[in-house]
């Protein structure tokens, strides 16, 4: 996947194998909590730094491979 500041639905498809429900379901939850701590969040995509630390634990997936 390229470097991109945000990813969508379709990004979180191809990295996971999951159905694009869930993959929008999870977005959702991503969102809503980054929301609740009073940041501003785009409908369909997640901070590509934020999605990394909630689903890997760290920002460098290097780390992680």
């Amino acid at each position: 996947m390229e470097n991109k500041r945000f990813i969508n639905v379709q990004d979180v498809v191809e990295e996971f194998g999951v159905s694009t429900s869930y993959a929008y379901k999870l977005i959702r939850e991503l969102n809503a909590e980054r929301a609740a701590d009073g940041f501003v969040t785009i409908k369909g995509r997640v901070s590509r730094q934020y999605f990394d630390e909630r689903i890997y634990g760290t920002t460098d997936k290097k780390e992680v491979v």
